[in-house]
């Protein structure tokens, strides 16, 4: 029987992702698939921080073995914001979101708009300290949304080495291989596999 993974989140996107990732390894579950249990409050000052905690608390509710991510949009012309409040950067949609950040670069120039995604993932399984791994993607910041593919910051976030194309124009399968969290994911794959 495979073991079961708690996914601690009830994003079906980064769901998606994981199942990938992982194949026929572990069955992963997310929120979504147990009864409910209380929302961690996300209030570290880091991404690790914030991943763990949430690991932790879900781990403790569920009693499964619990994944955790955080990620954030880390913009150098911004002083790394938005950052670990990239999710609540602006009230509303993701597009309301990334037209606050191209708002506020609409002065700097286009090669001050570098930029990163960095994603850190927290494994807690009831056994010793969480694993932590962290994976980042390097680009730069477009003036312009581009893509129907992906959530979040995707549209207006052009990836190094992908031909100029931003992330929300990467098929999935080339955003599994990309991305901050594609990268986060293969560092924690050996973790996972022990379960």
């Amino acid at each position: 029987m495979k073991p079961k993974l708690l996914f601690a989140t009830g994003n079906a996107g980064k769901v998606r992702e994981l199942r990938m990732l992982v194949g026929d390894a572990v069955e992963v579950v997310s929120l979504k698939d147990l009864p409910p249990v209380p929302e961690p409050v996300e209030d570290g000052d880091t991404l690790e921080a914030n991943a763990v905690k949430k690991a932790r608390e879900y781990s403790e509710a569920t009693g499964l073995p619990a994944l955790a991510d955080d990620s954030g949009l880390f913009v150098d012309a911004l002083d790394g914001q938005p950052g670990v409040l990239s999710a609540r950067y602006a009230p509303g949609s993701d597009k309301d979101r990334y037209e606050k950040l191209l708002a506020e670069l609409a002065d700097v120039p286009d090669d001050k708009r570098t930029a990163s995604f960095r994603c850190a993932l927290a494994l807690v399984t009831g056994k010793g300290e969480p694993a932590v791994e962290v994976g980042r993607c390097e680009g730069v910041i477009l003036r312009a949304p581009k893509g129907a593919n992906g959530f979040g910051y995707d549209p207006v976030f052009q990836v190094d080495g992908e031909g100029g194309r931003s992330m929300a124009e990467l098929a999935p399968e080339e955003k599994a291989r990309v991305s901050h969290r594609a990268r986060a994911f293969q560092l924690m794959r050996r973790h996972l596999l022990a379960l």
